[in-house]
Parts: structure tokens; sequence; C-alpha cells
């Protein structure tokens, strides 16, 4: 039967859910076919009969079950996705291989319970109590609001949320045409320190691009990427490649034994957040020992040799082996392993090392550790400014673009974090619930889409939950998802969405082979129902407001929009630049490698009426607004003066001063030098001896909240007990299997003078989970892992098999039948009613509101915690 068939079959089997007729989506259990009714689809996952792929249609697309963003081919048959593979046209990929969680795509699009028609909340919010609606419905009450705050002068007003949607161009043309700058996100969560350090060093906005199958000594400062880094499928296949074909080193610097750490040549666990200190102390050794880069130090780092000894004497690996737990032998020894192993050698971050109080602090210092040894661009080295951009010139929006918005809010623009939107809109995430909170700003219209921040956001169940369904504070919601969510249980309006694999969108990434390309996304089949792709729904919205919005959609759809975005790029003797894409899925331009991009030439067209500081050597130039820009660089290469370009730094110089840091931070009252120097954690300093530090970690099988309703994926992991060190359980008097009431609090504020929002060491909030004892773990941390603990959400992500048939409250009917025999129904043997292990723990809820200083990124790694056995409980 052909996929569009079924689902219509099915959907009239269940008799479906009838125009203005209700249905009770409840919370604390499974949402099954009969619970829902004809909202939702119920495909049976089933399929006894061996697929023909000789009957198989090949679709290049991309992938979005994680934010590597693969390139990937479907095959489909009879309107149905059967198998997904990478696409070796794109150089990320470079062969058929994709991750588990690629592999997984073709259960996405029949996900049972998929949303297929509008609803609107028909009781209280958060209640589950919703009416089927139409689109045009849906389409009127929503663009009659936004105009309603547009007419009031107060287009700010309008707020839109989203996740790792992929369609950000067209949600700033949507924001830009009426005149809304609140495009809110989630970056603060996740890489803010990091894209932060790498343009204070490199002026480098995005994550590095390690030229990793060329390197022969990694250094990593807790990067799980194995398993889960940016990019992780590209650089591990590099890694493996490098250490297995030609012995590089790996050496790893993680609180936990996660599956890199595992697999690497040597592992150390340092206290959490004392990583910078790790890091200062091994420059300290590779100045002290001459194993630096003169060169490199001289021509493009803004401080000298003798300088950043001096900034370094103090960072001895005596100090650090105090600070860190870790053997002063140990780390100098390492240091000069990989100085001797310059310049292929690299060391690189991830969020064990940046989501921390000192975050940004750390992830400079480790970048730092590059410029010492020169490996800053090139071959096997710490390579940047890899990822190509959409610019107009060359990925054209059709005409008109709106403008930019005028106005500014503290809920984009956060005052208390000068850093987080200074070089590229960062924002500060976790604060945008308490601003609400607190009066702020006021919202009018909150639309979310691929976001679920009571899943995911720090205090997501408490302050977020509580923000979302104070209808005074946010009067009217609207949620895009495909699936029943946490977030779409708070909306007023609930929209279904298209998955990745039914939409289209133009992609780019930052690229490990060192290579500018582009990707298309392009359907492989069409959405089922009513279920529309969220660029489309923008756009209809766009065309029903007052003309002076609505000109700016007048192209058409979204395949067109796209279609108009890839009219330049080079389609050999094909006339049809679009259909090309379509038959390839990337674009890889004809440039080299990008090694050594400082220090590239300057031509003589770029140095006409340029100015060169004589002191300094920065080339200035005016901009078209008479504003003077630094561009380039003179140096001295054998006598012979050449003007580079240099990084993209206001020094153009590799920056371990950064006078924009040090300004920024004098202007909030905090004291920093603007050197990456080392900031203990005001939290753990003085830890007492019964309190412990509380992280978290992702699977390889797992991404945020995307994940959890892919059967097969969830049957892999589906519970996340906490990781305890045996030392601490003997103590504590804690076995395996033991349940414990783990308890955090609010971190106490430090003495610098920042204005973070911190507390006073006040409980945030306690939760029962099982523990595991294991040698993999430092003795004054625990680990949990994020991704589980759903409280709303399909049967596998909730582990409760079998159909759930609800009445909803206030009386009304939940439509629809049984659903039919499947592996949800039978197979769900982690289920807990079946003696299974249940689905697991949130531990995003049990973190407090905790940004970073000056960029806000949030600090997951420095939540305080306490823990108590359970009494005559074990599991």
């Amino acid at each position: 039967m052909k996929r569009r068939s079924f689902i219509k079959a099915g959907i009239a089997a269940l008799a479906g859910l009838k125009k203005g007729e209700y249905i009770y989506l409840g919370v604390g259990g499974a949402l099954g076919a009969a619970a829902v009714g004809g909202a939702l689809m119920t495909p049976s996952l089933t399929r006894k009969v061996k697929n023909d792929y000789s009957r198989a249609r090949s679709v290049k697309s991309v992938c979005l079950n994680c934010s590597s963003v693969c390139g990937i081919e479907g095959f489909v048959i009879d309107d149905r996705v059967v198998k997904i593979r990478g696409n070796p046209q794109d150089p990320n990929m470079g062969s058929h291989m994709t991750c588990a969680k690629g592999q997984s795509g073709p259960t996405i699009n029949d996900y049972p319970e998929r949303l297929v028609y509008p609803l609107k909340r028909a009781g209280r919010r958060g209640e589950g109590l919703w009416q089927r609606i139409s689109w045009d419905e849906a389409y009127d009450e929503i663009a009659a609001r936004i105009q309603k705050s547009i007419d009031a002068g107060h287009p700010e007003r309008v707020v839109l949320h989203a996740g790792r949607s992929r369609i950000n161009t067209e949600i700033k043309r949507f924001l830009g045409a009426i005149g809304s700058p609140v495009q809110l996100n989630h970056r603060s969560l996740c890489s803010s320190s990091k894209r932060g350090a790498n343009y204070v060093s490199l002026g480098d906005t995005d994550w590095e691009s390690i030229d990793a199958e060329r390197c022969r000594y990694f250094l990593n400062f807790g990067s799980n990427f194995y398993e889960a880094h940016q990019g992780g499928l590209h650089l591990v296949k590099r890694v493996v490649k490098a250490r297995f074909d030609h012995g590089a080193t790996l050496v790893t610097f993680d609180v936990r034994l996660s599956n890199t750490a595992g697999r690497s040549d040597e592992w150390f666990a340092p206290f959490p957040g004392t990583e910078s200190a790790v890091a200062l102390a091994m420059a300290h050794v590779i100045m002290r020992e001459g194993e630096f880069d003169r060169e490199f130090v001289e021509h493009f780092v803004n401080l000298s040799a003798t300088e950043i000894t001096d900034f370094l004497k103090d960072y001895t690996p005596e100090w650090a082996a105090t600070e860190s737990g870790l053997e002063a032998s140990d780390i100098e020894r390492v240091a000069l392993d990989f100085a001797r192993a310059r310049p292929t050698a690299v060391a690189f971050t991830n969020r064990g090392t940046g989501s921390h109080y000192n975050g940004m602090n750390a992830e400079r210092a480790v970048v730092m550790l590059n410029a010492l040894v020169g490996s800053v661009g090139r071959p096997g080295g710490y390579c940047y400014g890899m990822e190509e951009k959409l610019r107009a010139e060359r990925y054209p929006q059709p005409e008109p673009i709106p403008p930019k918005p005028a106005v500014r809010t503290d809920l984009e623009d956060p005052p208390e974090w000068p850093l987080a939107n200074r070089w590229q809109k960062m924002k500060v995430g976790q604060m945008v619930y308490e601003y609400i909170r607190q009066g702020r700003a006021t919202v009018d219209v909150y639309l979310s889409y691929t976001i679920s921040s009571p899943m995911n956001w720090p205090e997501g169940r408490t302050t977020t939950v509580g923000v979302l369904k104070d209808e005074s504070l946010i009067p009217f919601h609207v949620c895009s998802d495909v699936v029943y969510s946490e977030m779409a249980h708070y909306a007023d309006m609930i929209l279904p969405d298209a998955t990745y694999l039914e939409r289209w969108g133009l992609e780019t990434r930052s690229s490990p082979e060192l290579r500018h390309f582009v990707t298309l996304r392009q359907p492989m089949v069409p959405p089922p129902g009513e279920a529309r792709s969220y660029a489309d729904v923008l756009f209809d919205i766009g065309r029903r407001l007052g003309p002076e919005q609505a000109r700016y959609f007048e192209f058409g759809d979204h395949e067109a929009f796209v279609r108009h975005q890839c009219r330049h790029i080079p389609a050999g003797d094909e006339a049809d630049s679009f259909e090309w894409m379509k038959r390839h899925g990337s674009f890889v331009d004809d440039v080299p490698k990008s090694y050594e991009v400082h220090r590239r030439l300057l031509s003589e067209r770029d140095l006409l009426g340029v100015r060169i500081d004589d002191d300094s050597g920065v080339i200035h130039q005016r901009d078209n607004k008479g504003q003077e820009q630094a561009i380039g660089l003179m140096i001295d290469e054998g006598g012979a003066p050449r003007a580079v370009r240099g990084f993209g730094t206001p020094s153009r110089r590799f920056e371990i001063y950064s006078r924009e840091v040090a300004e920024v931070a004098r202007e909030q009252g905090i004291h920093h030098d603007g050197l990456p120097g080392y900031l203990p954690v005001p939290a753990h300093v003085g830890l007492p001896e019964d309190r412990f530090i509380l992280t978290s970690f992702k699977w390889n099988v797992h991404t945020q909240g995307r994940t959890a309703n892919q059967k097969y994926l969830t049957e892999i992991v589906h519970d996340n007990p906490m990781w305890i060190n045996p030392h601490t359980a003997e103590r504590l008097g804690i076995v395996s299997g033991d349940l414990v009431e783990l308890t955090t609090y609010r971190p106490l504020s430090s003495d610098r003078g920042d204005r973070a929002f911190r507390g006073t060491g006040e409980p945030i909030g306690s939760q029962q989970v099982r523990v595991v004892v294991t040698e993999g773990i430092h003795p004054r941390v625990v680990a949990i892992s994020n991704s589980l603990g759903y409280v709303v959400s399909g049967r596998a992500a909730m582990a409760r098999q079998g159909p759930r048939a609800q009445e909803a409250a206030l009386g009304h009917k939940a439509y629809g039948p049984a659903p039919e025999r499947d592996d949800l129904r039978d197979h769900l043997w982690w289920d807990k009613r079946l003696g299974g292990r249940g689905n697991g723990v949130n531990v995003n809820a049990l973190q407090p509101i905790n940004p970073e200083p000056l960029i806000g990124n949030q600090a997951w790694f420095d939540t305080v915690c306490s823990l108590r056995r359970v009494q005559g409980q074990s599991v």
C-alpha cells in the first residue's frame, strides 16, 4: 500500500477527528493512538515484506537528527522512506556511511503519534483539551493577533523561539517583514563560550575545523566527539584514520569516562571547572622550555614571547595539580609531547570545558595552545573559517527583502551579558522566561518551533513551565511540532509540522575537509494529512498580514524560495541549477583548502586608499559608511614586507590579550584583565565533603528532545541512572541499583562584581534516581545523561507500550479506535509495568539557571548537589 493511501486509510479507519470535535491529550501517560484519535496518524511499524530496492527511488537531502547536518541519500518505495545512507558528494561525508541517528531517519515520518491536523486549545492551558480546526481558521487568528501588535506600534511583542530549525534565513525574513527583532534561540545552552573564544582569539564566529586526518596529536578538553560533538561523525572518521594509519595520539581531559575518553591513549579526570588551569600550566611549560613557534608568535600574536611568559609565570604544573587534582608530572609530560608534535598538533574543546562559570576564559586558554605551537591554520592543525555563508550576492533571496528591524528588546539583547550579541546574535536563552516573568519584556504572540524548553531548559519544569502556563505573561502561544510534546502541551494552538525528510532548505556547515559547500534539503516524501513545512506556514501567515508585510511573500512557496537561492550555483552543462542540486544534493566550491588564511596576500586592489599604522603594522581602510576598518597586517619575512590578511580581530593578530573583553567587563563592573586567566568557580570554592558536582552528558543515539520518540534509538538508550565513583559510593553506603535522592542547589554569587543570575545556595529541586557505581567518573562528580524523562510524549519516549484509551476532561470523548498491532503496542520491554527500567529522569529540570558572567553560556557543569540513599529502596 502506498504511504499516502496508507495514511488516508488509517485516518479513515480512525473515523477521523472531524472539524470542531474535541480530543484530550493528558499528562503522565503515553499518547497511544486510541487516546488521541484522528489528530494523529497510526501507521503500523511491523513490515513482514522484504523491500524490493530495484523499485526504490533515490532522493538526496540532509539529515537533521542532530546538529551535524549530514548530506544523505534516501530510498523511497511507494511513498515510504525505507533506507537512508550518507551522500558521498557531501565533502564532510565522503562515503555512504552514516551514524545510528541518521539510520533512524525512516522511522521519523511514521511516528505513531504524528500530528496531522491543526488543533486549538479548548480548556485551560496545560489541561490537554483540544479542538480540531482548519488551516484557514489557524492562519486567520494568528495573522490577526500579529497584525494587532504591528498596528499598536509594538511588532517586537511578536516573539519567535526556534531551536535547530535550519530555516534561519526564512525566519529572519518573516520577522523582518513584521518589524520584530525577537528571534530567540538556544545557543547559550550550547556553544556561546566556544564561539566567543574563537572570535576573541581568531576573529571567527564558528566552531573550528580541525584538519584531523593530518593531525598527529589531539589534546581534547571535554569533547565526547566519538558520540556527541557538532560534526562529530565527520571528525571521528578522520581522527580514527589519523590514529590507525599514522599513529596519532589522543589525550582526553574529562570528568567522566566517555566513549571518547575510553578510546583515548590517555584519560585524565580533573576536578570540574579546572580545565583552564591545566591548559594554562601546559602553556607555561611550552614557553618555559622554548617549545613554541617563534615565527608565528612574533608575526601573528598580539603579545610578545616575553609578555606571554610573564602572563603565565604563576601558572605552574604544581599549581595546576593543586587545583585540578592531576599529577604535575603528567601535565608537564603531555604539554611537551603536544608541543613537540607541532605543527600537526591540535588542542580543542566542547561543552565539558565551556559550560562552566569560567567557560569562555577556559576556551580561550585551550585555543591559545594552538597559537603557541603554531598549528593555527596549518595542515594537520587548528583550522577555521570553513562554513560557507548564505550570502545574498551568491545565494539571493527573492526581492524585495525586508529591512532589519529598528528596535531592540532585553529579551533578544540582554544588557547584562554584553558579549552575547557582540559578534553574532547568540543571546542568553536561559534568561528568556525569567525576563518575561520579571516583566522586562511584553509578549503578545509567542511562536515556538523545534524547541522543547520544558524538557531542555534549566529549571524547565518550574520556571519555564510556570511562564508558559501563565496567560497574563504569554497571552497567545502557537507551537509547531511533529508530535505532541511538552512544549505543545502548553500552547494555545498546535500546527502539525513536516519532518526534515518532508521539506525544503539550503544548508551550510563548517567543514573538516576544509572546503566551502552547500547542500540541498528536499522532501523525500510529502508530509502526511494536513502537516505543513513551517517555512511555508510563515510565508502563508505573512501573506495574510497587511499589504506592507504581504509584499515580501509574493514569490510563492518554500520550494520557490529555495529555487531562487540556487539560481547562481554553477551547474556545468546543465541549464537549471536547482535541478542539478536536486540530483547531486551538494555543491562544493572549487577553491583551495583554507590553510593559513591569515597569511594570504592582499591584492593591489585591496590596498587602494589604505592607512598603515606604523607601530602595529595594522592596515586600515574606510568602508562605504566612512568608518575605518582593520583589513590586514604588514609583516616582515626575511627582510621583505608583506601585506597579509591576518586574523579577523581588531589587531589582525591572534589575540591572547583582548582589549574588547577588558573594556566590556569594565563597563559591567566585572574585574577582568582581558587575558584568558584562571577563574575559580565560586560555587566550588570550599565545597563541603557532603556536596558533589552534578554533570550531564549525551549519548550517541540521542539529541536533546528530538529522538526519544524514535523507538529503535530509545530501545538502545531509554534509562539514565546516575554514575557515581566507588570510593564515594562506599563512603555513602550506596551500591549499584540503589535509589538515591538527588538535591541540587542554586550557585553562590562570586566576589568579582559580576551581575549574573545567581543566588545564595538555596535548593532547586530533588529527584529519585537509580545509581550505577563505576570507576569511570571523578570521585566528587555524579553524572546523569540528558534527552530522557518525558512526562508528555509518545509511547516510546514514555516507555508505555500498548493502546491507551483515554476519556477527555469535561466529558469529551477521545476519538479513535485502538491502534494497529505494532512494536509500540507489544515490544516496549523497558516499560516499568513489565519490569523494565522505564524512561529515566529529566536532569535539566534539576539544573539552575546559571549564565556565565560575560557571554551568558549556561554553566551546566557547575551544579552543586547532595545525595541521600532512599532507605530500603533498590532497583
